[in-house]
């Protein structure tokens, strides 16, 4: 029973891995294939970009694309591996690191350019959250230009990968922030918690003082600038430190 199901773990990574890096095998018998796991990936990500990643489905997906549900298992086994097309699609366009500025130049850009794509496809959050065992070379080719980029700063291996996590780390939880924040929510939030602190500011005086002093009050134009700046000021001791 254990091997049957590892086998079928492994069935499925190798699926993966096939389409992921274009290695599938073209059929041999029976009509030229109408669609491709590229295009696929395209329509996924145009309901997604609309609609959320829920909103993907094999049915969904056969509407767009004109054809049965049925068909589509030719080309895909299902929804994980639809979704994983389309990290790889969106990710398409290796960041550029190089330039002027030296290696913390170099970070901010990687970390703008992932930004960039998180805010335009809110979904991916979720999408690159899941547990994912197989990489396409374009999720790989971020990866690699994020360490090409920190290569300068001479840090050990494990240390520029430690803070390859971290500016990931970062720019995903600001995405997430923006993402969720709601206005209206904000506003009774912000109302009824000055109301609680206003009968009881004895027992929360740093929170009361804190939103005395407007800690609350501006949402900044760039929300990642801040914690990114701060970061890469701590690498840059931790480099000083030799």
């Amino acid at each position: 029973m254990g091997r049957e199901k590892t086998t079928e773990k492994e069935r499925d990574l190798r699926v993966s891995v096939a389409l992921l890096w274009g290695e599938q095998e073209a059929p041999t018998r029976g009509p030229k294939p109408s669609l491709s796991p590229a295009r696929i990936a395209e329509a996924g990500v145009g309901i997604a970009d609309a609609d959320g990643l829920d909103a993907v489905s094999m049915n969904r997906l056969a509407g767009e694309l004109g054809v049965s549900a049925m068909a589509l298992y030719r080309y895909v086994p299902g929804k994980a591996e639809i979704v994983e097309l389309m990290v790889e699609a969106v990710l398409a366009g290796r960041p550029e690191v190089g330039g002027d500025g030296g290696w913390r130049a170099g970070v901010e850009r990687w970390a703008r350019a992932s930004w960039a794509v998180y805010r335009a496809h809110p979904w991916l959050l979720a999408a690159t959250a899941m547990r994912r065992q197989v990489m396409g070379p374009n999720q790989l080719g971020w990866l690699d230009a994020a360490l090409t980029a920190l290569e300068p700063t001479d840090l050990p291996a494990a240390q520029r990968h430690r803070v390859f996590v971290l500016v990931v780390g970062l720019v995903r939880s600001v995405a997430q922030e923006v993402l969720d924040f709601d206005a209206e929510h904000a506003r009774q939030w912000g109302e009824l918690t000055g109301e609680l602190l206003a009968r009881h500011a004895d027992r929360f005086p740093a929170l009361t003082a804190a939103i005395a002093e407007g800690a609350w009050a501006d949402t900044p134009a760039d929300p990642l600038a801040f914690g990114l700046e701060r970061l890469l000021d701590g690498v840059q001791a931790l480099i000083d430190q030799g």
